[in-house]
């Protein structure tokens, strides 16, 4: 309570609830975000694969890993729908004043998941009417449709950070918009990549996992390797990569965005030979208690040597600059964040040194526990890079123009305590209802699996490209129906 007084005093009072509910529902989205941007490529990955190599296991594996999409997708379009109307129901200020300098990446995700549900649709549909080779080269742009959504919501919070592509008129308002300067601020590109990257290399710990606790179980057979060693060498692959994103990224904020450097790295004021702490907390006479302190490495991790001057959060106004206890979250969410892609890289590293010396996974057990929580450490790194992102512009919603009390709504403040209670039960069914058709999914096909000795004997009776259950059921002595639909048949 003493915290929550702290960070808004002398703030509206509906702006507590309206903070929650956003952080809530975005919270709750990113944790499928993974999955929705990178599941289509890793699935193509495996499908290309099954096709090139005439493969039954990896062509299951794909098959059954496009059901998953399907069913994420679907959660994902109605969590991305709910914060796009957050964003008018909750900040209503902002998009009336802002909304045609930035609207167009909200455009742009709402065709890309257009576009993506089309082709999600057309890849299902597929499996059973389309040519192999034609139905995969039909699917090869389902990762870019991807991509495409998070061009545009990456653009409009890049811009949000470092806002450009505008002037303002006589009354303070944007006019003579630029829509490339607005999409293609100084931050997008840092942004755009390390948020990619973080993305697949998410996706890929996440699906290898599920393959990686079946290992610990006992299950060897070719179908778990194959499961786990595809995405987790597209997670391996970048991790490295993202790690030197990261790296980048910091370096851009120092430069870009010195206030909320400060704020991730306890800077209190400008100076030279600034040391390092790893966690602590802020105080608000500036000292930091707790954590570890590493002399001057802060100075040189931004510049490359002690004697680089850093800004301190003092070099703006009290109003304008994070709180102690907000530059505090940031600073946790940042070690968090580079702490766990640390250990990914050396994860990462451990594998890679296998397949180059033995040619062929890990055999120690910590190796396959390490990446059974690999994807929900990735995921936790997500959420605090996003902690890092919106926490650490604060108080402004448009950096330098508009502060976050000066958007939110005027609706009253126990209205938005109802809706975030509705919205809270809402996602715990709707994620619920997810994990149970996920679960259900997972026990029929290992039903299939069991009935037919090992997925990597008889991996299905109703094999994709081949003849439907019903005509392979009918047997020998019995005219098997013929599969292809007559004329004005819905099928």
């Amino acid at each position: 309570m003493h915290q929550a007084t702290t960070l808004l005093a002398g703030t509206p009072g509906q702006l507590l609830p309206a903070r929650e509910l956003m952080a809530f529902t975005l919270a709750t989205h990113i944790i499928i975000v993974p999955l929705g941007v990178a599941l289509p490529f890793i699935t193509l990955v495996m499908h290309h694969r099954a096709l090139r190599h005439d493969d039954p296991v990896a062509l299951l594996l794909a098959r059954r890993w496009s059901a998953v999409m399907a069913v994420q997708f679907a959660v994902g379009i109605v969590t991305g729908t709910v914060l796009s109307f957050e964003f008018g129901l909750l900040w209503p200020k902002m998009m009336g004043t802002w909304g045609d300098v930035f609207g167009l990446g909200f455009g742009v995700e709402a065709w890309a998941f257009f576009l993506e549900a089309v082709l999600i649709a057309i890849y299902l549909y597929g499996w059973r009417r389309l040519r192999p080779w034609t139905h995969f080269w039909l699917a090869t742009p389902l990762p870019l449709a991807a991509l495409l959504g998070a061009f545009g919501i990456i653009g409009a919070n890049a811009w949000m950070n470092t806002p450009q592509g505008f002037r303002l008129d006589a009354q303070g308002r944007p006019t003579d918009v630029d829509i490339r300067s607005a999409v293609f601020t100084p931050m997008f590109g840092p942004q755009y990549w390390h948020f990619v990257a973080a993305m697949f290399l998410t996706a890929g710990y996440v699906v290898a996992g599920v393959y990686a606790v079946g290992w610990l179980q006992g299950r060897r057979d070719r179908y778990h390797l194959l499961g786990f060693r595809v995405p987790f060498t597209v997670a391996a692959l970048l991790t490295p990569v993202q790690f030197f994103l990261g790296d980048n990224i910091t370096r851009q904020l120092f430069q870009k965005q010195p206030v909320k450097f400060a704020a991730a790295e306890l800077v209190w004021t400008t100076d030279t030979h600034v040391p390092e702490y790893v966690f602590g907390r802020l105080q608000p006479d500036g000292t930091v208690t707790g954590g570890i302190r590493i002399p001057q490495l802060d100075s040189i991790l931004a510049g490359g040597s002690p004697g680089t001057r850093v800004s301190g959060l003092t070099s703006v106004a009290a109003a304008d600059r994070p709180t102690p206890t907000q530059a505090t979250i940031v600073h946790w969410a940042f070690d968090i964040m580079a702490g766990l892609g640390s250990a990914l890289v050396l994860l990462a590293l451990w594998y890679g040194w296998c397949r180059l010396r033995r040619r062929g996974l890990p055999r120690s057990p910590w190796f396959f526990r390490c990446a059974a929580v690999a994807g929900v450490a990735s995921v936790v790194t997500v959420e605090c890079g996003w902690i890092t992102t919106e926490v650490g512009r604060q108080p402004w919603i448009v950096y330098g123009h508009m502060r976050v009390s000066d958007a939110v709504t005027s609706a009253r403040p126990v209205s938005l305590w109802i809706m975030f209670g509705i919205v809270v039960a809402v996602y715990v069914l709707m994620f619920g209802a997810f994990l149970v058709a996920v679960r259900m999914m997972s026990r029929r096909w290992r039903s299939t699996d069991a009935s037919a000795g090992a997925p990597d004997q008889a991996p299905e009776l109703d094999t994709p490209y081949g003849p439907r259950r019903e005509t392979v059921e009918a047997g020998a002595g019995a005219a098997a129906p013929d599969p292809r639909p007559e004329p004005g048949d819905p099928r």
